[in-house]
């Protein structure tokens, strides 16, 4: 059984949409999590947690309140066509959007964590060497936090391709636009085509195995793990 063009297009749709907000992400997320792993702000928590709440939070809830932002009545809905735009709700714009906040966690996190890894002596040393705090920051701390780019990267990315929740309350399931992967295998399983589901379910179960197959093979090789 061979997938039909819609199919073609929610998966090319959500490699689309999981490519550009990892890369938005880790844009984001990069100097978040480098002032995170810096900060001794005594209420630094609060931003933590605001970073974490995805984990916690139904996708429903989300997706609603950013439905809620982004529609012609919302701040940010309401910015854009104030500007001349159009409202970002049920658009793929409105997606990215989406999905930046929802897997903001799974990038900065891993990220956070790797920074904190380096430690200060490293960049104490360069400092020493009349390195700029952007050279530090370029030659020393990013390569010693290679893996936790590797894990944020991977985590990102496979996290967008698997939503459900909060693409289909911000894009609905408008073929060739917002309907992604998780939505189109939902589709075939409520008219019981469930050939057409396997392949596509499959193809996402293999996709993921994958990438963390990659994510751990790699790791301990960049920490000196031997097996």
């Amino acid at each position: 059984m061979s997938l039909t063009d819609a199919d073609l297009a929610a998966v090319l749709l959500t490699l689309k949409l999981a490519a550009l907000s990892t890369f938005i992400l880790l844009l984001i997320g990069t100097p978040l999590a480098w002032w995170l792993s810096r900060s001794r702000w005594r209420f630094k928590f609060l931003l933590e947690g605001v970073i974490a709440l995805p984990l916690v939070l139904p996708p429903t809830v989300l997706g609603f309140y950013l439905l809620i932002a982004l529609g012609p009545n919302g701040p940010i809905g309401g910015l854009t066509q104030w500007l001349g735009g159009d409202s970002l709700a049920f658009t793929f714009t409105g997606l990215v959007i989406g999905s930046v906040f929802y897997s903001m966690p799974f990038v900065v996190q891993p990220l956070q964590h790797a920074f904190t890894a380096v430690g200060r002596r490293p960049m104490e040393v360069a400092a020493t060497l009349r390195a700029s705090p952007m050279d530090r920051f370029l030659t020393v701390a990013i390569p010693l936090a290679r893996s936790g780019f590797l894990t944020a990267t991977v985590l990102g990315f496979a996290h967008t391709v698997g939503e459900f929740g909060v693409v289909l309350m911000i894009g609905g399931n408008i073929p060739g636009e917002t309907q992604v992967l998780s939505i189109a295998i939902y589709e075939h399983v409520e008219a019981l085509e469930y050939g057409r589901a396997h392949w596509l379910s499959g193809g996402l179960l293999l996709l993921s195995f994958v990438m963390l197959l990659a994510v751990y093979g790699l790791n301990r090789r960049y920490t000196g793990i031997q097996p």
